[in-house]
C-alpha cells in the first residue's frame, strides 16, 4: 500500500520568498521578450523599406520622390478602402446566412402553438378525462339560500305598548309569541 507523493507544507515566509522570486524572473523574461520583439520589428522594417538617402538630391528630384510617395500612399489607401468594403459585404452576407440557418432550425424543430378557447366545462372534462354524454351543471346542484329579512320593530308610542301588555291579555300575548 503505497501512498502518493508526500506534499510538503511551506511556511508563509517561504511561500512569500518563492512568489517574489517567481515575479522577478517573470519581469526579467518579459523585458527580454519586449527587446526581442523590438529587434524583430526593426529588422523587418529595414528589410522591407530601404533607408532613404536624401543627401545630394536636387529640389526637383525631392519633389518627384514626394510625388511618388504620395501616389503609393493613395494606392495603399484605395486598397484599404476596397478591403473595408469587401469585409463589410462579407459580414452582411454572413449575417444573412446565419439568419437563414436560424430560420431553418426553428421551422424544423417545432411549429407555433395556436391558442384555443374552451369553456370551463370542457377544460374540466379534459383534465379529468371524463367522457360522459350528459354534462353536469355544478351550479344547478347548489342550494339557494335566501336571506331572511330581520323583523323590524315598529317604533310606536311606548305608553300604548305598556297598556296593551298589562293585565291578563298582555301575558297571553307574550305566551303565544313564545311558542
Amino acid at each position: 500500500m503505497s501512498e502518493g507523493p508526500k506534499q510538503t507544507k511551506y511556511t508563509a515566509t517561504r511561500r512569500l520568498l518563492l512568489k517574489s522570486k517567481l515575479l522577478k524572473k517573470a519581469i526579467s523574461m518579459l523585458a527580454a521578450e519586449k527587446e526581442q520583439n523590438k529587434r524583430e520589428r526593426d529588422d523587418a522594417l529595414n528589410e522591407r523599406v530601404p533607408p532613404l538617402n536624401l543627401s545630394g538630391l536636387s529640389a526637383q528630384e525631392l519633389q518627384e520622390l514626394s510625388k511618388e510617395l504620395h501616389r503609393k500612399i493613395d494606392i495603399v489607401d484605395e486598397a484599404c478602402y476596397d478591403l473595408e468594403i469587401k469585409v463589410a459585404k462579407n459580414e452582411k452576407e454572413i449575417q444573412s446566412l446565419t439568419q437563414k440557418i436560424w430560420e431553418m432550425k426553428g421551422t424544423k424543430q417545432r411549429s407555433k402553438l395556436k391558442k384555443v378557447k374552451k369553456s370551463h366545462d370542457s377544460k374540466f372534462d379534459a383534465l379529468t378525462e371524463c367522457k360522459l354524454s350528459s354534462k353536469s351543471d355544478f351550479k344547478a346542484n347548489l342550494k339557494t339560500v335566501k336571506k331572511e329579512d330581520e323583523k323590524k320593530e315598529e317604533v310606536t308610542d311606548w305608553r300604548k305598548n305598556v297598556e296593551a301588555m298589562s293585565g291578563m291579555e298582555g301575558r297571553k300575548k307574550l305566551f303565544d309569541a313564545g311558542q
